[in-house]
């Protein structure tokens, strides 16, 4: 293990990780995708620049987490839920900015009883089955890889994500897939005894998400282009090992000029 490598124990009731094939009809993998566990350090302390560039802020990483093991401290279990979904999206940032000033009047977004131009009703919602997996609870290692630019910030960046995580602070809830699935976290540090120890599971689960944006890339944030890469993981004795993201391994789509 590196001495730049931090690792948290994460926990929850629920967790969703769709598989991109199943999405409508969402089923889980059995085990947290490298994107998901990405997000819970970043949440915790991540550090970039924001910059106005024409009609949109563009939002220039300093660096990237690096997810490097996954252990499983539970075994996979699947529970099935029904659930109510809308239908239709938030409207974009500047239209709820407006109604939190006052400017415009909210519109709700319908889940019953609105109306087309014809006086029928419709409906806002659809039913959607979720195969989640339920009290998850994982050991995730990761590392800092900071851009060319920014490697001098890196012992300073280390230690900010130790206090950070170290005192449960976080910038947002953290969360397993779904947000309404937050998931607990508690800082491991260098030396701790890394107990339980995995659980014995085996299995082969063929190309999996690795990630949904371009990590290498430029930009990051809402605003980044999708960038949906995957790699073919193997469980193995209840530990996930991940790849680098410049690794062949990973499988990318070819990068825009």
């Amino acid at each position: 293990m590196h001495d730049d490598m931090h690792t948290l124990e994460v926990w929850g009731d629920l967790a969703c990780f769709t598989r991109p094939e199943l999405k409508v009809e969402r089923f889980s993998y059995p085990v947290i995708t490298p994107s998901a566990a990405r997000g819970i350090f970043d949440a915790i302390y991540w550090h970039g620049q924001r910059e106005q560039r024409a009609n949109k802020v563009v939002v220039r990483p300093h660096f990237y987490w690096q997810i490097a093991r996954i252990e499983l401290l539970e075994m996979p279990r699947y529970i099935a839920l029904r659930r109510n979904e809308v239908k239709d999206k938030a409207p974009a940032e500047r239209t709820i900015k407006s109604w939190m000033e006052g400017k415009s009047a909210p519109e709700p977004i319908w889940a019953d009883g609105n109306k087309d131009e014809l006086g029928t009703d419709q409906k806002g919602r659809t039913q959607r089955q979720t195969m989640a997996l339920k009290n998850v609870r994982y050991r995730i290692s990761a590392r800092i890889e900071a851009r060319s630019a920014f490697r001098s910030e890196l012992p300073a960046a280390n230690a900010q994500f130790v206090r950070r995580a170290a005192a449960g602070k976080c910038f947002q809830q953290p969360y397993f897939g779904c947000r309404e699935f937050p998931a607990f976290f508690d800082y491991l540090p260098t030396g701790a005894p890394r107990m339980p120890a995995p659980v014995p599971f085996d299995q082969h689960l063929g190309f999996m998400l690795y990630d949904v944006f371009d990590l290498a890339g430029e930009e990051a944030g809402d605003h980044a282009e999708p960038f949906i890469s995957v790699f073919d993981a193997r469980v193995c004795n209840g530990v996930l090992d991940v790849p680098l993201f410049s690794d062949a391994s990973v499988r990318k789509p070819v990068r825009r000029p």
